[in-house]
């Protein structure tokens, strides 16, 4: 139960973090990003191992416990902290649609990516090589959740900017997220795995 709690409230601390940075655009090697794309692939791996070593049911209860919290929260932190400048209590006593969508779009893009995440890494938990679960699952969750948030947030978005640019901002920010996820997040997985199954008792392999 300790451990079920602990990720709810790191995939809340993370999703917070990716909806504040994401109304950051970056231009990488020509390219536009945000710097959420730096940030969101943490809940991937911690999702992957929550599967591996939990079950698949205590990774959906994480899920179910995660979305109403983090649409709030997220809401309250972008508000509070639109476009990088504290705008100070009064900007939750008006409503703020480009905030809201962003939330939104956030919490869509959370529950379908996670689900899926959930289901192709549970498909795939019992094949000889390891990696091939996290790295499909982070793939395929990494991409529709991307593309729904980004077409939820800023499509005839108020934000000029991340409406003309959502597209090209969206590609690149996936492609950021693979990077990252393959090159870094299935190794440390490997890494943690083994470390975790050392102090776990073999049954929940």
């Amino acid at each position: 139960m300790n451990a079920v709690i602990a990720l709810i409230a790191f995939h809340i601390l993370i999703i917070i973090a990716s909806n504040y940075l994401v109304q950051f655009p970056v231009e990488l090697l020509g390219w536009h990003t945000t710097w959420g794309a730096f940030s969101f692939p943490f809940i991937f791996l911690a999702t992957d191992l929550t599967v591996r070593l939990l079950g698949k049911q205590s990774a959906r209860r994480v899920i179910a416990a995660v979305m109403l919290p983090a649409l709030v929260v997220s809401y309250v932190v972008s508000a509070l902290f639109q476009e990088g400048s504290f705008h100070g209590a009064a900007a939750l006593l008006e409503f703020n649609s480009f905030v809201f969508r962003i939330s939104l779009a956030s919490f869509a893009a959370y529950v379908v990516g996670q689900l899926v995440d959930v289901h192709v890494f549970d498909r795939l938990r019992k094949m000889r090589r390891w990696w091939i679960a996290p790295s499909t699952s982070t793939v395929l969750g990494n991409l529709l959740d991307t593309f729904v948030f980004f077409s939820i947030a800023f499509w005839h978005s108020s934000n000029t900017f991340m409406a003309e640019n959502w597209v090209e901002i969206a590609v690149v920010d996936y492609a950021i997220k693979l990077l990252i996820s393959l090159l870094l997040f299935v190794p440390l997985y490997g890494l943690l795995l083994t470390a975790l199954l050392k102090r776990m008792r073999p049954a929940v392999v």
